[in-house]
Formats: structure tokens, sequence, C-alpha cells
């Protein structure tokens, strides 16, 4: 139905008027039609009849345009009232049972479930595995097992709380059949000024690999960097605050506060944080094709009796147990570059991507903590990079290189490098990697690395992994 824009009676009366009728004759201009008594009174009862003509039309359009009214509120009502009982009917549970009729349940998060494994062919046992000139840092480091096995797999929940808030968190089935909570936090979602915070568990905003969960990678194992430096990554449980400023460029400044549970530091029986993290980050485009970031992190935590085992130099048939505390401080400087023709990813790209560590640590370490136990000075500096690059040659099909090595620097164990003495051996390894991904959601990886960790011995590694996503996976960082 049509609405007539509204009129006024004066108006169209007026317009009536200024109209000829249909009783009016033709005539010369400037000549009046001579008019009689009879002929005013008959032109004043036509002037009062269109009067009431149009008063009637016009009231009749009134409500007309009420009842047309009515009908889209009335519409408009039928379609809010639908749209609230299917979000009613989705959000329920299947069942009818008490809680439902009490309100309802309203939990229906995001669920992702990320399926991983492989095999591994490695020329050396793993068992003798480690990193010449580092002390042991634990953790999930090494190339893992020989033959098939269960990859870590992820299953994380996640969903806007309200509106000022969203949760998720994240369980890791590990290889060894243990499950464990790598993230578990609360953000915000409504702060003003590009400021937001996280409460919780988490990954540190340490360099640029160490805040991806493994599936992200682009190769299997994370670089020796992290390894030696971070025992694989770096997480911890405190309160962490971005802030993104108002200017043109992309400029993003981090602060973190938390436990330091995680090596390089240690439990420690203290109300106070255990562990400081300062980062700055910036980057933009280059034209439509290329893209870049680039920061800087920078990390202290301490270390309350962080221990591991060795055996004497003069006697390696017994292992003892040592322990470090003291401070630990890293500075990381990393870089990512990004090229896709025109912005579109889709059929060809190439990403360059780097990250250098820097760690020092001062503070005494203990020979020997269950016998002789030999306390005394110790201070280190060392460092280490890897640098690689992933191009995507045509759709679905990448290919990747990347180089990693590591510095042993200094370390200075005081009297007890009669015991602890490291090997000035800088630690080294290249890999390649070719992967296939049939769709969004799998993955499929073959990864060839020269392996040369340990002082005196190359391992060649052959790897193949696969990577499957089931349900909803949210966006991964740049």
């Amino acid at each position: 139905m049509s609405v007539l824009p509204k009129l006024s009676p004066c108006a169209l009366a007026i317009g009536l008027l200024m109209a000829p009728t249909a009783h009016a004759q033709e005539r010369p201009p400037g000549k009046a039609a001579p008019l009689d008594a009879n002929g005013l009174q008959q032109l004043r009862q036509q002037i009062d009849e269109l009067k009431r003509s149009y008063d009637a039309r016009i009231q009749a359009l009134e409500a007309q345009l009420q009842q047309a009214q009515q009908q889209l509120n009335q519409q408009a009502a039928a379609q809010e009232s639908t749209a609230a009982a299917v979000a009613a009917v989705t959000a329920a549970p299947a069942d009818t049972s008490s809680a439902s009729a009490g309100g309802g349940n309203r939990f229906n998060p995001d669920v992702a479930l990320i399926l991983s494994g492989g095999y591994a062919g490695l020329s050396k046992s793993p068992d003798t595995w480690r990193l010449s000139g580092f002390l042991p840092s634990g953790d999930e480091v090494g190339p893992g097992k020989r033959g098939f096995s269960l990859g870590e797999s992820e299953l994380t929940l996640s969903a806007n709380i309200d509106h000022l808030f969203y949760g998720a968190i994240t369980l890791a089935v590990s290889p060894e059949d243990t499950i464990s909570a790598e993230e578990a936090f609360v953000q915000t979602t409504a702060l003003p000024g590009g400021l937001k915070l996280k409460a919780g568990r988490f990954y540190a905003g340490l360099g640029y690999l160490n805040q991806q969960h493994a599936h992200t990678w682009d190769f299997v194992d994370a670089p020796l960097v992290q390894q030696a430096l971070l025992g694989g990554q770096f997480k911890q449980e405190g309160l962490q605050a971005s802030w993104v400023l108002p200017l043109e460029r992309y400029v993003e400044l981090g602060l973190e506060v938390g436990n330091g549970h995680g090596f390089p530091g240690s439990e420690r029986n203290r109300n106070g944080a255990g562990a400081t993290l300062l980062s700055a980050h910036t980057g933009g485009d280059i034209g439509l094709s290329h893209s870049w970031r680039a920061g800087v992190s920078w990390l202290q935590t301490r270390a309350d009796g962080r221990e591991w085992t060795s055996t004497d130099l003069l006697d390696d048939t017994t292992s003892y147990t040592n322990a470090f505390s003291g401070r630990s401080r890293i500075w990381a400087l990393d870089g990512v570059w990004k090229w896709a023709p025109n912005g579109n990813g889709r059929v060809t790209n190439f990403k360059l991507q780097g990250e250098y560590f820097r760690r020092t640590e001062r503070g005494e370490v203990a020979f020997d903590t269950a016998g002789a136990n030999n306390v005394d000075a110790y201070n280190s500096a060392q460092s280490g990079w890897y640098l690689q690059g992933i191009y995507q040659f045509m759709p679905q099909w990448r290919v990747g290189l990347r180089h990693d090595r590591l510095d042993s620097g200094r370390n200075d164990f005081g009297s007890n490098a009669l015991n602890l003495a490291l090997p000035t051996y800088n630690p080294k390894r290249n890999s390649v990697m070719l992967d296939w991904s049939p769709s969004e959601y799998s993955r499929w990886r073959l990864q060839l690395s020269d392996d040369r960790v340990r002082q005196g011995i190359v391992d060649h590694q052959i790897f193949l992994q696969y990577q499957m996503s089931l349900g909803a996976h949210g966006a991964h960082s740049y």
C-alpha cells in the first residue's frame, strides 16, 4: 500500500481556487465573466461543496495512513517475537529439566578441537639430545620420540561472557596422556581508547612466536632459541594490559605482571609478582602488496631453587641434582614481513620471520643439593636467533626454510666450574618443510632437519605431521 504525503484542507482548497473549473469557459486574457447575484451564489456553493468533498477525501487518506502504520508495527512486532523465539530455542538445552524451566541454559560457547600427530625418524637417539653449552631447561624441548606418536591436541572453549568480558580456556592433551590448561583467561571487550586487559593464565607477549599455539607454527617444532632460553614457551598466571595508541601508524604497548613460575623462573613462595614484561610493537602496510610488524620485548623474572640434573665432570656415572637461584633477564627483538600480490594471498604469498633473544642470569648455583651442596656465585650471558621464510607457491601448497643458531656465550660457575663447566659450543640446525592444506581445517606436513645441537653429533631428522581442526576456531594473530 502506498503512503501519500499528508496535506491540509486549506492547501487543497487554495489549489482548487487557482485551477480552472470544469464549468468555466475559455475567455480571452484580461476578460472576466459577468456574474450576477445568482452566479455568485452558485460559485460559493461550488467552493463549499469542493471543500467538503476534499475534507472527506483527506480524512479517508489519513485513516488509510494510520491503518498502514498499524500494519507495519504489527509486522515488526511479529518478526521480533519470531527472532526471540528462535534464539530461545537455540540457547535452551534439549531436555526440559528444572534448570531449563528456571530460566534456560545460556552457556553456548564456541568449541574448537585440534587433533595432531605424526611420525618422527631420527638417526640419533633422542634420549641423549641436549643443548650443548646451555643449562637444561626441561619442559617441551627436543625432537620427541621416535616412530609414530600422538602429538599435542588442544580443546578450546570460548565465548563472550557479557557486554564487557570474553573468556577462553585451552586444554592440552600431551602424548604422555596428561591434560593441562595451556591458557585460561578472561579479557575485556569494551574498554575505551584501544585498551585491553587480560587476567588468568596466558602465553606471554614475549617476541612473536611465544604467544601462538603450536598448531599455528610453520614448522613441527619450536626454534632452538625458544627451547634453550624459554623451555619451549613462556606462560604465567597474572595480568596483561595492551594499549593500541590512537595514531595513524599501528603502535601497541604491553605490560604484564605474573607469578613467573615458568622457565627461566620457578615457583616462589612469595606474594609479589615473580615476573614483569614490557613490550612495544609497530607495523603497517607498504603499498597494496606488503605489510610488516616489528617489536622489542623485555622480561625479568626470578628463580628460587630451579633444579636440573647433571653428571660430575670427573665421574659421568653418577647424576647430581643442582639448583640455580637468582635473577633472569631476556631481551627479544622480532620482525615479520609479508607479501601478497595486491593484498590477495589466496593463490600465492610469502612470509619472512625472525627473532633474536639475549638472556643474562645472575645469582648462585648449588652443586649436588642432596650431598655436598656446594654453593657459589653464577652469572651467564647467552643468545640465539632464527630466520625462516614460508612461500605459498600455489593454492594449498607451501614450502619453508628455517635456520637456527645459538651462542653459548659466558657461563661462570665460580668454584663449581670443577664440576659443572659447560662446553663453549654454538648449536645450530637447518630445516626445510613442505605442507599441503586441502582446506582451512586440515594440514599435512613433511619436515627434514639437519640437527647439530649436540657437540660432535649430526642428527638427520624426518617428521611427518597431520593437524585437523574441528569446530569453530578464531582468527590467528598477524
